[in-house]
């Protein structure tokens, strides 16, 4: 049984908060309203900030200018408006902000998919690239609004994600002329250390819905703050953020490669 039909919204304040009821197809593990009646699941709520520090890490990094002078690309955009979204979708379990969050989780990975298309590409290639991406993420974004069901949503995530593995697989192993062995290694190495993160933090999602019960006892049983850390949902957005962050770094590294390879052209 897949989140997309599990619901744990029987729980003792979940009326009571200030946005309740819930409406969201999706409701997880975390008791609602059990910590603070202004957010409906604590954890799950907070844990965003971890895709917020890594956007920001990088937008105020090395090369920024200033408070009002950040550095900008898609991917860090895409990663903060996934924790922001997450973040209120999470805190109000409002359908409306449930689309928020699924529409910021495809950015992400479509941000990441236009980084990996678009390397070593002729610039009007990859114009063409990033439009049809665009034309793309809009028209599922009105078929998905017509006929809501999550699991459209977890198609498209998935899929995104395998091309832009298997890009990156060609990038480094196949594509010519042949980027220098060394960083290849280095990169390649890097990026099955984030896949591996990002699908440890998918198992642990998993485990939250289908032992949710088990989960929930054992939080009882150790009480706060340790049954925090059995909030394994959270986790999936903490690692999921390292993840993506560490495979973005990497897609930036490459497109420095190509555009050090042709400033000695």
């Amino acid at each position: 049984m897949g989140h997309h039909n599990i619901r744990f919204d029987g729980d003792s304040y979940s009326l009571v908060g200030i946005w309740s009821p819930p409406s969201s197809r999706a409701n997880f593990c975390e008791e609602d309203y059990s910590i603070t009646l202004y957010l409906a699941e604590f954890i799950n709520s907070l844990t965003n900030l971890a895709y917020v520090y890594f956007a920001l890490q990088y937008m105020y990094g090395p090369g920024s200018r200033g408070i009002l002078a950040t550095k900008l690309d898609f991917m860090s955009i895409s990663l903060l408006t996934l924790g922001v979204g997450s973040f209120l979708f999470h805190a109000s379990l409002r359908q409306t902000l449930e689309f928020a969050d699924e529409f910021s989780m495809l950015g992400l990975t479509w941000s990441m998919l236009q980084a990996t298309l678009t390397t070593r590409q002729s610039s009007s290639y990859a114009r063409f690239i990033s439009i049809s991406l665009a034309i793309c993420f809009g028209t599922f974004s009105v078929f998905y609004l017509q006929s809501p069901s999550i699991i459209y949503q977890v198609i498209a995530f998935a899929s995104s994600l395998l091309v832009v593995i298997l890009r990156s697989q060609y990038l480094f192993h196949w594509i010519q002329p042949a980027f220098p062995r060394d960083k290849s290694r280095d990169w390649n190495w890097r990026t099955w250390k984030a896949i591996s993160i990002c699908l440890a933090g998918y198992v642990l999602w998993n485990i939250d819905l289908e032992y949710c019960a088990e989960l929930r006892a054992i939080r009882k049983q150790v009480g706060l703050p340790w049954a925090w850390v059995f909030e394994f949902h959270g986790w999936w957005h903490v690692l999921t953020a390292v993840g993506a962050a560490q495979f973005m770094n990497v897609a930036r590294e490459v497109r420095e490669e190509v555009e050090h390879g042709q400033k000695r052209q």
